[in-house]
């Protein structure tokens, strides 16, 4: 009997340390969200800026468009002042080449934005898949692959682009060989007076978890080392380019007011990290994410104005949101974005805003 009520005495000793355990938990859960209520309540003071960006599909290269076709994209542009348009003109085929054939209507198109959205910036929307640890399509550590890539990127700029725009994913912190590339791209497009920029993923919350992630995770498979860039590599990549969109949608938090902390955070830390290098888009969602009823383009772009506001200073360069994508983006949104991020008086917004930057 003295066994068998000690080995109760233990069992509700352990069913106490648990229950004790999970109260807690949810105790800093409960302080968390209602924390993130309380700091979400004000309106932010700061309005949005007019240098943004916009990711547009690839049909605008591929296929053929009427002149008043061009003409309602360059009003769309104006109205809404997207000074950089990323025109999806790849992917890159294993080797670094494009196929001709993918953008035969390229050449017309940047000569349309050009005739009838002056000012406006024409980007070549390139990228793939980058292989790790086997895996993916385009081996940026092949400098072969890499020579070729610089010789499409050449191709596109001979076609008026105004600039060369990334987006290889996944890339670590650790990728040399993509600084390289970025190295190749920015004597090609700074010798010609163009703009190179660059997708990167959100960084981390905290840079001290790289090595944790690094250790015991591997980079490819359902649960992988997130490819986050720490504070280091985005300042080494701000170095090579003119141009970094962060890529801060798909939150996936479950309350408004944590999916606005989200952007706001991003926000804050990336333009006081680089904001003084480069240019920087915030990226915000005009489709449908996992947890919609979260995030928005409403809570994005109000997230992005929390952020300004906790700026001690405002950056150097020019900075705004990078509106993702023309294809998911109807004129209910358009219109909603004017509304809660465009201010007020008019700017003027031009080439010289994101001019290659000189070091």
């Amino acid at each position: 009997m003295t066994g068998t009520r000690r080995a109760g005495g233990v069992r509700r000793g352990v069913l106490r340390w648990a229950g004790w355990t999970a109260a807690y938990a949810l105790g800093l859960v409960a302080i968390a969200f209602a924390g993130a209520w309380v700091w979400w309540q004000p309106e932010p003071k700061a309005h949005g800026t007019g240098v943004n960006a916009l990711w547009a599909r690839h049909q605008w290269v591929g296929e053929p468009h009427t002149d008043a076709e061009y003409r309602a994209l360059a009003g769309l542009l104006q109205e809404n002042r997207i000074t950089d348009v990323f025109f999806h003109a790849g992917p890159f085929e294993a080797d670094g080449t494009v196929p001709a054939s993918k953008y035969r209507y390229a050449k017309r198109l940047v000569a349309a934005v050009h005739k009838y959205a002056p000012g406006v910036h024409a980007q070549a929307y390139l990228g793939q898949i980058r292989t790790v640890e086997g895996k993916g399509v385009i081996d940026l550590d092949d400098p072969a692959v890499r020579g070729q890539v610089l010789k499409t990127d050449a191709v596109f700029l001979d076609l008026g682009f105004d600039g060369v725009h990334y987006d290889f994913e996944p890339i670590y912190p650790d990728d040399r060989a993509f600084l390289a590339l970025l190295d190749g791209t920015r004597e090609l497009t700074r010798s010609r007076g163009r703009l190179l920029s660059v997708a990167l993923e959100q960084p981390p919350l905290v840079d001290a978890a790289q090595p944790v992630y690094k250790a015991l995770l591997p980079r490819t498979g359902p649960w992988h080392y997130p490819p986050r860039p720490t504070d280091t590599f985005l300042r080494q990549v701000a170095r090579r380019v003119d141009q970094v969109a962060i890529m801060t949608y798909d939150v996936s938090l479950p309350t408004r007011s944590l999916a606005g902390w989200h952007f706001a955070r991003h926000t804050r830390h990336t333009l006081e990290l680089i904001g003084d290098q480069v240019t920087v888009f915030v990226g915000v969602p005009t489709y449908r994410p996992t947890m919609d009823w979260a995030e928005n383009l409403t809570v994005a772009l109000r997230g992005v104005r929390r952020g300004i506001d906790e700026l001690k200073r405002p950056p150097k360069r020019p900075y705004g949101v990078g509106v993702y994508a023309d294809w998911t983006t109807g004129p209910a949104e358009w219109a909603r974005y004017r509304a809660t991020w465009l201010p007020p008086a008019t700017e003027k917004v031009g080439r010289w805003e994101t001019r290659p930057t000189t070091y």
